[in-house]
């Protein structure tokens, strides 16, 4: 693995840190605020992510927007039309589209660490591990069944087997983990017990393997943001032929 340090002196180290202390510290301030309140969290939240993104590489930059504006329109769709999960104020808060920009950049830093890029074989293995004990448990001992869960838990080693970003999918399954279970508990939002578009669907509470789920918006993240960004160099220099930055420079897991 050839470990990809973060463009500037921003350390990933201290990115990760302000990340997984603003997660809870937003989520506990959703508590008791009212729509003003979420309003001023959105406005710290975007300022955060925008201050992040400025020590990044412009593939990292247009990765983020790319997942920003899909998981945007999935919380626009499933929770505020469909009502699959719901919100606190029953709908979907300021600080939720540039949060889920943080935590993309959160489990892009989990992968590119030094730690985890020594031990990836490993790193992968203890996460499907994980994930399928957790997917297991929701599908045949909670007592609210977890089909989802397991659908995504089916996604997620899809995305190992066969995605180019493989230590993403690691740091997706412990950001948004992180995320989902801190929100729920907190009664920030809460997942219906069947799926509202079908009735067909038992879901947790959380479903146990959002990163599954998550990682679609990883994927096309992955996939777009090198295109954009080579025709956005050839319109801006078109004589010039640059290299488009990668920061998933790594072997195949």
């Amino acid at each position: 693995m050839k470990a990809v340090s973060a463009v500037t002196r921003w350390s990933d180290t201290r990115a990760l840190t302000v990340a997984f202390i603003w997660i809870p510290s937003v989520l506990w301030f959703d508590t008791w605020v009212n729509l003003a309140g979420q309003l001023v969290l959105g406005v710290v939240t975007w300022a955060l992510l925008f201050w992040w993104l400025k020590h990044e590489s412009t593939t990292v930059r247009v990765q983020t927007a790319v997942v920003v504006i899909l998981a945007t329109i999935i919380e626009y769709v499933f929770s505020g039309w469909l009502g699959v999960y719901v919100y606190r104020l029953d709908h979907v808060p300021a600080y939720v589209p540039p949060g889920h920009g943080l935590v993309y950049l959160a489990a892009l830093v989990i992968g590119r660490l030094p730690f985890i890029q020594a031990h990836a074989r490993a790193a992968v293995r203890w996460t499907v591990v994980l994930a399928g004990a957790w997917a297991l448990w929701g599908f045949l001992i909670s007592p609210r069944r977890d089909v989802l869960g397991l659908f995504w838990y089916v996604c997620l080693l899809a995305f190992f087997k066969w995605g180019r970003s493989t230590l993403l999918y690691v740091g997706a399954f412990i950001t948004v983990s992180y995320l989902e279970i801190l929100g729920t508990s907190l009664g920030v939002w809460a997942w219906q017990p069947v799926d509202t578009i079908m009735g067909w669907v038992p879901m947790g509470n959380p479903p146990s393997i959002a990163a599954g789920g998550y990682g679609w918006f990883d994927l096309y993240a992955t996939l777009l943001a090198p295109t954009i960004v080579a025709r956005w160099q050839r319109w801006r220099s078109p004589e010039l032929t640059q290299r488009v930055d990668d920061p998933f420079m790594q072997d195949s897991v």
